[in-house]
C-alpha cells in the first residue's frame, strides 16, 4: 500500500507539472522554482508533513520535499541558533543531498561524452 500511496502523489506531481508546462508559458525553471517554493509554504503552514507521513517518498523525493527539507532545516537552526539559524539551517539539513547531486554530476561528466545537439 506504501508504494500505491507514493505512486500516486508523485504522480499527481508530475500530472501538475505536466499540465502547467502544457497549459502556460512558464519555463521548467520557473516550475521547478514554484515547486520547490511550494514545499516552503505548505511546510510553513504545517501541510506538507502530513502528507510527507502519508505518502512517504511520493511527497519527500520530488522537489516540493526539497522545499519541505529546508523549511524543516531552518525551523530547527533558528530554535537552536537564533537568526543565524535562518541564514544556515536549510543548506545544513539538505548538505547530504547537495553533496550527493555535485559528486554524481561530476561523475557522470567525467564518464559521458557531451554531443551536440543536432
Amino acid at each position: 500500500m506504501e508504494y500505491l500511496k507514493a505512486f500516486l502523489c508523485g504522480g499527481i506531481f508530475c500530472i501538475i507539472g505536466q499540465v502547467l508546462i502544457d497549459k502556460t508559458k512558464l519555463t521548467p525553471a520557473k516550475i521547478l522554482v514554484s515547486y520547490v517554493t511550494a514545499g516552503v509554504i505548505l511546510s510553513a503552514l504545517g501541510l506538507y508533513q502530513p502528507l510527507a507521513d502519508w505518502a512517504g517518498a511520493g511527497a519527500t523525493v520530488p522537489l516540493t520535499g526539497f522545499g519541505h527539507l529546508l523549511a524543516k532545516g531552518v525551523k530547527k537552526a533558528v530554535a537552536e541558533q537564533g537568526f543565524l539559524g535562518a541564514l544556515t539551517g536549510g543548506v545544513t539539513s539538505a548538505a547530504g543531498g547537495i553533496t550527493a547531486a555535485i559528486f554524481f554530476g561530476f561523475l557522470v561528466a567525467l564518464v559521458c561524452k557531451p554531443k551536440p545537439k543536432s
